[in-house]
């Protein structure tokens, strides 16, 4: 099902009856959809009808002209068609919703990221969770007059690489530490329980490692594995987890384990990530964050 598609031909159906609503204002919007739920990272299914469906978009006002026009844009939006390619839209209304509707820029952004600046040092990046900055990124703008959204949105999806390698080298520890070792100990115990949530935690660090060598931000954990999967670079590893959590106390599962942190390293060594002869996931995360290029990151502790 394609979302976000349907949106874009909801909006230009429609674009040139909101053009003539406000035709001054026409060159200061923008318009797309983005932000959070599935439907904004592609991933709708026929099961996703029963929420957050509504055939909609955003329209994107500048602060100041959101204070002088945001009622008049509403309105006009609101005037659309209630219903689009067999979809009523449940969720719009006059002063658009979560969902829909004329939003204030900013204030859409900080919603995602949790600061009103864009982020320039390493600490301000890191400072954003990566789940925000995946559902700043998704989507797509189908319109954008002033390109405000479209330079908010490049230099967002710009993670400077020591960056990058700062959160690859923690997501490879905390998978060596959960699935190469604690699996097996907690199985040692007789803790299955224990070992079931080790590989929960490996297969999750794995995914968002997935998602660094690919240099993408991992979203929200339940679409981990499905976004994962997908990906081009070590998208097999993710769908080798989830093999693995669908029967998750199979005598294999060792071997299993340590087949996907071999995907890994080998991705590692191919970006010149590490040159290690280690089998075990730890020294790589070390050797990756020995390449970071900023001290204050190269010498921090590797799980911060």
């Amino acid at each position: 099902m394609d979302a976000i598609g349907r949106s874009e031909r909801f909006f230009h159906a429609y674009e040139e009856a909101l053009r003539q609503a406000l035709p001054d204002l026409w060159g200061r919007v923008a318009a797309g959809v983005f932000g959070p739920g599935s439907d904004n990272f592609g991933f709708d299914d026929e099961i996703s009808l029963d929420h957050d469906v509504d055939p909609g978009f955003f329209l994107f006002l500048g602060e100041r002209d959101y204070q002088t026009w945001e009622l008049r844009l509403s309105r006009a939006y609101d005037r659309l068609p209630r219903d689009f390619e067999g979809l009523p839209r449940i969720g719009d209304s006059a002063y658009g919703t979560a969902r829909h509707g004329v939003r204030e820029l900013g204030a859409f952004f900080r919603e995602l990221l949790g600061t009103d600046a864009l982020p320039r040092t390493n600490a301000e990046w890191l400072a954003i969770p990566e789940t925000g900055l995946a559902c700043a990124v998704n989507g797509k703008i189908f319109y954008d007059g002033p390109g405000a959204v479209t330079r908010v949105r490049a230099h967002l999806s710009n993670e400077p690489e020591d960056v990058r390698r700062k959160r690859l080298a923690r997501y490879l520890i905390f998978a060596a530490q959960a699935g190469q070792y604690n699996y097996a100990r907690a199985l040692a115990h007789g803790e299955r329980g224990a070992a079931v949530l080790a590989l929960a935690e490996f297969s999750q660090n794995v995914c968002r490692a997935v998602y660094k060598l690919n240099f993408a931000y991992p979203p929200f954990y339940k679409w981990l594995l499905r976004g994962a999967k997908a990906l081009p670079v070590c998208g097999q590893a993710a769908a080798m987890c989830e093999t693995l959590l669908t029967d998750p106390l199979r005598a294999d599962v060792p071997a299993e384990i340590e087949a996907v942190a071999a995907l890994l390293i080998a991705e590692l060594k191919r970006q010149d990530l590490s040159d290690l002869p280690y089998d075990y996931l730890e020294p790589h995360a070390n050797e990756v964050l020995s390449r970071i290029a900023d001290p204050a990151l190269r010498y921090s502790h590797v799980m911060e």
